[in-house]
């Protein structure tokens, strides 16, 4: 089993949804960067399920850093997160060892691990264990932020209903995103959203959707021509992220239908500094930044446990049964995966940029 993403600077994830604690390890983190706990907390509050958009669960997620930090900064040892499960019932996950949820990985967990896999919750392969992934994301965050990069992520669209798109002033969308609770730029279509929400969850069903993220002040040259592209890079860590099945960067299959003169960004100087008149390559040529805004686009399927009685096999008898799920679940999850995709996007630029410039360029100096 891996579970760390990175080169340079990496996050390793551990811990399973119904186990005593989940965690994450930062290693390779530069020294003198400032612990911000408020906003580590509010990014974790993102994350957390809320009303009748999401499961009943709910965790505190009252973490602890329990090394790599000293009198509030970073002291470039490797950092550890710990959060602990509190509200956790694995009652109704007892048939679930034989009878694989459909569209889960329930199935390929005990293919994989043959059996010994903590199935409770969905153990290692839960969504519960973003959380300290977001942790994680707001400590890198807090450093990008100083360097002047920002990353912003809204629900771009849920159950056929769709929100506008980023506009020419992108760092005032940026803040206003990432004081919102529900990410979304046009608040009818967030109303919208949410109702299709809970009529699905009114069904025992669940819906799925698309988040649109932007990066601003990456700096021109970043990333490398072949296989760590930028978008290869960010594209791997935002693919490890559960119920996610798409990514695709400024135009993205759009461009296909496109000519060439239309699709290009063609060059032009502004304040003595190269721009792009139009943004369809989302700030990548080549696989480096070009010094425009970052666009990418996220697809999450619906969430897969749903109350809808579904066809699967009983593992132990080897015979089709129909599965009738029990406990506690989402009906959607893209509204809390936001900011799972802005942490996740805030490692991976952390690593490429610490690859370009070195460790310590992240980090602060006496």
């Amino acid at each position: 089993m891996k579970n760390t993403f990175g080169t340079s600077l990496s996050v390793t994830l551990f811990g399973e949804s119904h186990g005593g604690e989940i965690g994450a390890v930062i290693d390779g983190i530069a020294p003198g960067i400032p612990i911000d706990n408020q906003y580590i907390s509010s990014r974790l509050s993102m994350r957390r399920p809320w009303g009748k958009l999401s499961t009943s669960r709910r965790e505190d997620d009252e973490y602890r850093i329990v090394s790599g930090v000293f009198n509030g900064y970073t002291t470039g040892a490797p950092l550890c997160i710990l959060i602990p499960n509190k509200d956790t019932d694995s009652s109704k996950y007892a048939a679930l060892q034989y009878t694989p949820r459909p569209g889960h990985a329930d199935y390929t967990a005990n293919c994989k691990y043959h059996g010994f896999q903590d199935y409770r919750g969905g153990g290692h392969f839960s969504g519960r264990v973003t959380a300290p992934l977001v942790a994680a994301g707001a400590i890198v965050s807090c450093a990008l932020k100083e360097k002047g990069i920002n990353i912003g992520t809204h629900i771009s669209e849920i159950a056929g209903i769709k929100d506008i798109s980023f506009g020419t002033d992108i760092e005032n969308d940026m803040n206003i995103l990432n004081s919102s609770l529900f990410a979304v730029l046009d608040d009818e279509a967030g109303k919208q959203m949410q109702e299709k929400i809970e009529e699905a969850a009114k069904d025992g069903d669940s819906v799925g959707g698309v988040l649109e993220t932007a990066v601003t002040g990456v700096p021109a040259g970043v990333g490398e021509p072949w296989f760590d592209t930028v978008e290869s890079v960010i594209a791997h860590g935002i693919f490890s992220i559960p119920a996610v099945k798409g990514v695709e960067f400024g135009a993205g299959f759009a461009s296909s239908a496109m000519r060439g003169s239309e699709a290009n960004d063609a060059f032009r100087m502004a304040s003595g500094t190269v721009v792009t008149q139009t943004n369809n390559n989302g700030g990548i040529n080549g696989g480096i930044t070009n010094g425009m805004p970052i666009i990418f686009r996220t697809a999450v399927k619906p969430t897969p446990s749903v109350f809808v009685p579904q066809n699967t096999v009983d593992l132990k008898r080897e015979e089709n049964t129909v599965l009738s799920l029990a406990g506690r679940h989402d009906p959607c999850i893209v509204h809390r995966a936001r900011v799972v995709v802005d942490s996740v996007t805030a490692i991976a630029l952390a690593d490429l940029l610490c690859l370009r410039f070195g460790t310590d360029w992240l980090g602060g100096n006496k």
